[in-house]
């Protein structure tokens, strides 16, 4: 099965398609034509998952902050605030990320948006091309372990584990690997002597507060709800939609129909890959579950060691390889659902685990050949993918970096999780 779906996705076969055509042939081979009426009901219960619907909605809501100016304000309010530093602009930069994902939970979609205002700002600041990639590309890579995120919801559907507490999870990891990458991009910038942006002026401060302050109020009124309470996170997505439409279309009239239409169909298409993924890998599952192949695979390992330090450093290096070649939501799907019964055997929380995974697939976002929030990043800035790909390593080694301390410190991830939730 592993070198049929190899050869297919070589041959350029989409990864859902070959998932299904490797399932199918496999339940033919042990089962018989017998087999097949159950395939229908598989892929419809697979991908008819409650939270799921989170997804076209945080995208959806990402779309309209892009399509109203609320990015443009939150972009000014971040640059009177730090624009002073040395390479400040940067630093706003990564500033955005954090705050956009916050709303759209996806990196690509980040950087896409953002992307398109910041890096062409921070060329004609005199920012050389590959840096102005490499910053936005690491920073919205970054920006999908802040809640809410898509790989994280995703996750929690595949291990059925709390979707809020992984949100809550990456609160810590999530701020911290932010702090680092502007530490980073500032000794790059006092070293190439990159422009400071504007002298820091209160009252420059408090006019763009004002501007941006409905703005400010989202993640608040979104993540407040779901973790309050009040709302489950897929609830907490529609309220995104409707607060990001009020906020956007009322109060500051901005939305752009256009902008907002073309959006909402690359949201639509987005979706539609993820959840034939969904489906997919739910009929491969069910196959691999009758053959019980994730508990071969867990005993297979346990047998090799008993230390759960050791096999959380041998998944660490398997999802490193793994997220080279295949995009997060892909490789979530599909090995999650194996390793989980050893993740559970070793005594690992599977929300510890969940930060890990998102991670360390994140980091494959910027490591070609897939690399997809990297190349999304050159193209918007027009650049070769290896010049960014040397600068990019500086911001990779601090997202490594964040990776070993969650991995092996876990009261940085978990410790709001046991406050609240525990």
């Amino acid at each position: 099965m592993v070198v049929g779906l190899l050869v297919l996705v070589m041959l350029d076969v989409p990864i859902a398609v070959a998932l299904g055509i490797v399932a199918v042939l496999a339940m033919l081979a042990t089962s018989g034509t017998a087999i097949l009426p159950n395939v229908g009901l598989v892929l419809f219960d697979g991908a008819t998952s409650f939270p799921l619907i989170a997804i076209p909605l945080f995208i959806l809501a990402g779309a309209i902050m892009n399509a109203t100016g609320i990015s443009r304000r939150l972009i000014a309010f971040a640059t009177a605030l730090v624009g002073f530093i040395r390479g400040g602009l940067s630093m706003v930069s990564i500033a955005a990320s954090l705050f956009f994902a916050e709303i759209s939970g996806s990196a690509v979609a980040d950087v896409a948006a953002l992307g398109s205002i910041l890096i062409p700002a921070m060329k004609r600041r005199g920012y050389s091309t590959p840096f102005a990639a490499a910053v936005m590309s690491s920073a919205a890579t970054l920006a999908v372990i802040i809640p809410p995120s898509i790989p994280m919801i995703i996750y929690g559907v595949m291990a059925e584990t709390s979707i809020v507490e992984l949100f809550v999870a990456g609160i810590v990891p999530g701020v911290l690997g932010g702090v680092l990458l502007m530490v980073v991009a500032w000794l790059y910038a006092r070293r190439h002597d990159f422009p400071v942006e504007e002298a820091f002026r209160l009252s420059r401060v408090r006019e763009t507060f004002r501007e941006a302050a409905w703005a400010l109020l989202l993640p608040i009124i979104v993540l407040g709800g779901i973790f309050t309470g009040w709302v489950t996170a897929t609830e907490g997505a529609g309220l995104a939609v409707l607060a990001a439409l009020v906020i956007g279309g009322l109060v500051y009239r901005e939305l752009d129909p256009e902008a907002l239409r073309e959006a909402m169909l690359e949201g639509g298409v987005q979706t539609a890959v993820v959840m034939l993924l969904v489906a997919t890998s739910a009929l491969l599952g069910d196959f691999l579950t009758e053959l019980r192949v994730p508990q071969r695979v867990a005993a297979g390992i346990m047998g090799l060691t008993q230390s759960k330090w050791l096999i959380l450093a041998l998944l660490n290096v398997f999802f490193l390889v793994i997220g080279l070649f295949l995009h997060s939501a892909a490789a979530i799907i599909l090995v999650v659902p194996i390793v989980m019964p050893l993740v559970r055997a070793a005594g690992i929380d599977p929300v510890h685990f969940g930060l890990i995974v998102t991670l360390n697939l994140g980091i494959g976002q910027q490591t070609p050949p897939v690399a997809s929030v990297l190349v999304t990043a050159c193209s918007v800035a027009k650049a070769d993918i290896w010049e960014v790909s040397v600068v990019n390593l500086r911001f990779v080694a601090v997202l490594l970096g964040v990776l070993v301390l969650v991995t092996y410190l876990p009261i940085i991830p978990m410790a709001l999780v046991e406050l609240f939730y525990r």
